[in-house]
């Protein structure tokens, strides 16, 4: 059977696919175990879902815990947001012995809004779903007593318990009076741990870092950066001899200045690099398979550029000529041809919150989306 490629992208990295965060595991696990809640700040693709995903995995295999996740980003409603819990209390931190109809229904008989509950004909699989139309107060008594249950099962089964929320940040959207609701139950419950997860940075630190939100100092902060390239150099190096091939430190390393050590971006362009080589990797196969991976991201990249203004298209052409660098600066400014400095900061806040340019130290910015540097220096200079 001919060798699978190593390198995975796009999905949750689990068991060998995972690189190297050990320090931060090790703390996430040890913050579960002691019902500690946390926040993890991180941008998109960085590897906020797999570090979870490991720790429950870890966890739930040791007998430590018990991990129960929702994505709001998939919830548009608070209607579906119940739906969500539910499923979650139900199939993560419900006993199996527990798992009969007559069970699961005395399990939610205390909420305002009962759950619609339909079992699944080819697997006998409980599913739970709650209508919409129902009084605003119905449906947030119905959330509040949700968010009392996992505490209550955890005492129940003599457990552990987390709860995850990922993007988090999208609870804003649902109502914005849901922070509150959700804190004041929370903070009763010393023996669960809430791990909120989020990809926008300015409105998770506005939840977590305002005196005047009621997460204010609520729950330890994490922040996940780039994973050091020693790191990542032996994981890809690993990876590759995994399967028979060899790259050495010098072609790893050439990886990893293309994609900055961003996790995803770093998977996706040794996927290539593996699908390109027979037995040792080269410079021409590196080549290859970055170009393979410009291509597959142009359609995404001629969006992006089509869509900004004029002086984010100029910003980004500067940072792909001289990285790291600072645009507010008269020097930078002219030899760049870039307008006033009132502009260009105007532009560089709108990249940063689009996530296609991060800080880079003071004053300095970096093209932060994976080959986007690249693109522009190869197709839109």
């Amino acid at each position: 059977m001919a060798q699978a490629n190593p390198f995975n992208f796009g999905d949750i990295a689990l068991d060998e696919g995972f690189t190297d965060r050990e320090r931060d595991l090790a703390e996430l696990e040890a913050d579960i175990r002691n019902g500690q809640n946390v926040v993890v700040f991180a941008p998109r693709r960085h590897g906020k879902s797999s570090l979870i995903w490991r720790a429950a995995q870890d966890l739930i295999a040791r007998d430590e815990a018990l991990v129960a996740q929702v994505d709001l980003m998939r919830v548009a409603t608070k209607e579906r947001l119940a739906s969500k819990l539910s499923q979650a209390i139900y199939d993560s931190i419900a006993t199996p012995l527990l798992r009969a109809r007559d069970r699961a229904a005395r399990i939610f008989e205390s909420l305002r809004v009962r759950p619609v509950v339909t079992v699944e004909p080819m697997t006998g699989n409980f599913s739970f779903s709650f209508a919409a139309g129902h009084e605003a107060g119905d449906i947030d008594a119905t959330l509040e007593r949700l968010f009392e249950l996992p505490a209550e099962l955890a005492t129940e089964r003599k457990k552990r318990v987390a709860v995850v929320f990922d993007e988090f940040q999208e609870v804003i959207a649902l109502d914005p009076r849901l922070p509150a609701l959700m804190r004041a139950v929370f903070q009763t419950q010393p023996h669960v741990a809430h791990v909120y997860l989020g990809s926008k940075r300015s409105m998770m630190q506005s939840l977590f870092n305002d005196v005047n939100e009621p997460f204010w100092r609520s729950a330890r902060q994490m922040e996940l950066g780039p994973i050091p390239a020693p790191e990542f150099r032996r994981f890809i190096q690993q990876r590759f001899e995994s399967t028979g091939k060899r790259i050495d430190e010098r072609l790893a390393d050439a990886i990893l200045a293309v994609t900055g050590c961003h996790p995803y971006g770093t998977q996706e362009l040794c996927y290539a690099v593996w699908e390109e080589t027979e037995l040792e990797v080269t410079d021409a196969a590196v080549e290859r398979a970055l170009d393979r991976v410009l291509r597959a991201e142009n359609a995404h990249f001629t969006y992006v550029w089509d869509t900004i203004p004029r002086t984010q298209r100029l910003v980004l052409q500067a940072l792909a000529a001289q990285p790291a660098g600072r645009p507010l600066s008269d020097e930078y400014r002219s030899r760049h041809g870039l307008p006033a400095a009132s502009s260009v900061q105007r532009a560089i806040g709108q990249l940063v919150d689009a996530e296609l340019v991060a800080r880079h130290g003071r004053g300095s910015y970096a093209i932060f989306e994976p080959f986007l540097a690249e693109w522009v220096r190869r197709f839109a200079a």
